[in-house]
């Protein structure tokens, strides 16, 4: 099996397997580029990790996740900017063991509204002023902090970033090779102003992933797990990827699914299932 050259599987679409398994079924299914997660690669360490990368032959795409940032100045806040301070290190360490042309991308998830409060707003400054301690730390590594900006629906325990147009406007301030932005089709596909946005951030030079998956209804209860695999939806991906591929994009492309149902089966079958989807729903809009 032979998979696009630019497909990666994100390693959440494989949730239950091991990060030497995840490896091993990617390479498998013919896919190049792997987006790993932190917590699988916590459970081997972060030195066998990287063996276990280079070992396989595969690009890391991105690491998944840093962020949270949205509580005061006190002890909570001071062990997230250590927290993410590793999870820089742990970025640039697992793309420099990553086949050529992989990214040193940490995909940030700015966190909800601060606990106790109601201010959106004040909860987004937080982000920046994060963003302004970490930003540093991430260039010294070389590697790209990546705001995602998440659903609505996720605003107040996830993310109060909810826009592409917001995440832009945080990163605004930093040099685009330290702060970028991921265009996630799960996301954005919904906003009015998506095609704007994506311009604006190829213009800026700020697109430091792209991850694609679809929507569908009804939602389930717990709506962090309603991904679908691309084509099993009502997402137009033709238009957005024809909106990223316009900006000049030339990197990965993240399959990342959270659903219980996908998750139930074999991560053979899983990777398979992605390959299939992403060649004849996705690829046919790539140049």
């Amino acid at each position: 099996m032979t998979a696009h050259a630019r497909l990666s599987l994100n390693q959440a679409t494989v949730k239950y397997a091991p990060l030497a398994e995840a490896l091993e079924v990617t390479a498998s299914a013919g896919i190049a580029s792997i987006g790993l997660w932190r917590e699988p690669v916590a459970e081997v360490g972060l030195k066998t990790a990287a063996r276990l990368v280079r070992e396989s032959g595969l690009r890391v795409s991105s690491l998944c996740r840093g962020g949270f940032f949205t509580m005061p100045e006190g002890p909570e806040r001071r062990v997230s900017i250590a927290e993410n301070s590793r999870a820089i290190e742990e970025t640039a360490v697992l793309a420099s063991a990553g086949a050529a042309g992989s990214s040193a991308v940490l995909v940030l998830v700015a966190g909800g509204i601060r606990s106790g409060s109601t201010d959106l707003i004040g909860s987004r400054d937080l982000v920046r002023s994060a963003l302004e301690e970490l930003a540093p730390v991430a260039e010294s590594a070389g590697v790209t902090l990546a705001i995602e900006a998440l659903h609505p629906m996720y605003v107040s325990d996830r993310a109060v970033v909810s826009t592409l147009g917001q995440a832009l406007d945080l990163a605004a301030d930093f040099d685009p090779a330290v702060v970028g932005v991921v265009v996630d089709t799960f996301h954005v596909w919904w906003d009015p102003a998506v095609a704007a946005s994506i311009d604006r951030a190829g213009r800026e030079g700020r697109i430091a992933s792209y991850q694609v998956c679809d929507w569908a209804t009804p939602l389930p209860a717990d709506v962090l797990l309603a991904r679908h695999y691309p084509g099993d939806g009502v997402i137009d991906f033709g238009v957005l990827t024809a909106a990223v591929e316009a900006t000049d994009y030339a990197g990965d492309i993240e399959v990342e699914l959270f659903n219980e149902q996908i998750w139930a089966d074999a991560p053979a079958t899983v990777a398979g299932r992605v390959v299939e989807s992403f060649d004849s729903v996705v690829a046919p809009h790539l140049r």
